[in-house]
């Protein structure tokens, strides 16, 4: 088969240039399905912004042998999880989901593999903590999955936010909330950090190289102005970070070690949500909206 030079080699035409090349059986799977499902963050590309290959799910029984851009899994698929959508044999959510926290080079990238899947409501916690047990109890790797369930977030709204939360925890202090709104007292709505303990009066937020410079940056100030006026305490994990996670957790303890200081007096935000807010915490949660409720309450998702 041919493409004309000119064709960009996007997301899209990756995977259907390797799907052409799937015999009478298999599917697309893992990152390339999940993109195929509309699956936002999954871009095919490495950490070291290398290029992943497609996966082509064939089972142990075929003469197609991995190529530049193209991977080929011997486990043989169940039928019932290759699903035929736009054109294309892919593999389902769940098992795509699974295939790629099972072959994750570590748990973070597995757990940032089903977060990322999650935002886009294609899985929940529920779902797969229900086909581990079922279609996947023999499968290689699925421990790493039952392990990782107790870890699993639905409300993640970016790769590096799982890596902040997970790395706050790793640090000893409590569980924080992903994308928790913050209200005042009144019940008005001052803003969505990234991660926020609620009790302790402490919230994270993750500076990528958008938050740099501009419009960005100057709302992330005064957002920051507006939290510490209701008493929280902040702060930031940079990208320079990931490579070594101590500076951050010294200002996360730093962070504690403030708000414990603060009088009660000077607490000032709502422990919760007010009645009027529509919550979106959950894949459930998500789910249920209507299509126009759906727009409305979720549209700063994409924006963020």
């Amino acid at each position: 088969m041919w493409v004309p030079a000119g064709v960009e080699l996007t997301i899209a035409q990756r995977v259907v240039e390797a799907a052409a090349r799937l015999p009478a059986h298999g599917g697309v799977t893992g990152w390339a399905a999940l993109a195929w499902l509309n699956g936002r963050w999954f871009d095919g590309v490495g950490p070291r912004m290398s290029p992943r290959p497609v996966t082509l799910a064939l089972g142990c029984r075929h003469t197609l042998r991995p190529s530049r851009g193209l991977a080929v899994s011997q486990e043989l698929v169940p039928a019932g999880e290759i699903h035929r959508l736009r054109g294309l044999r892919i593999t389902s959510a769940l098992w795509s989901v699974a295939f790629e926290m099972r072959k994750a080079p570590d748990d973070e990238a597995a757990v940032m593999a089903f977060e990322m899947a999650a935002y886009d409501d294609l899985v929940s916690v529920a779902e797969l903590a229900a086909y581990v047990h079922t279609d996947l109890w023999i499968r290689q790797g699925v421990g790493r999955i039952r392990e990782l369930l107790p870890d699993l977030e639905e409300n993640s709204w970016s790769p590096q936010e799982s890596v902040m939360r997970r790395t706050w925890e790793a640090g000893g202090f409590p569980r924080p909330r992903a994308n928790h709104p913050v209200f005042d007292a009144a019940g008005r709505l001052i803003g969505t950090p990234d991660l926020l303990d609620l009790d302790a009066g402490v919230y994270g937020l993750y500076d990528g190289g958008l938050h740099l410079a501009g419009d960005v940056r100057h709302r992330d100030i005064t957002q920051d102005a507006a939290y510490r006026g209701l008493g929280l305490e902040g702060v930031v994990m940079m990208a320079g970070d990931r490579a070594d996670r101590d500076p951050f957790l010294a200002r996360v303890r730093e962070a504690y070690a403030r708000a414990s200081r603060r009088p009660s007096d000077e607490r000032r935000w709502l422990r919760g949500v007010p009645r009027w807010w529509t919550p979106t915490f959950t894949v459930e949660q998500r789910r249920a909206l209507s299509s126009y409720d759906r727009a409305r309450v979720l549209r700063y998702r994409s924006a963020s």
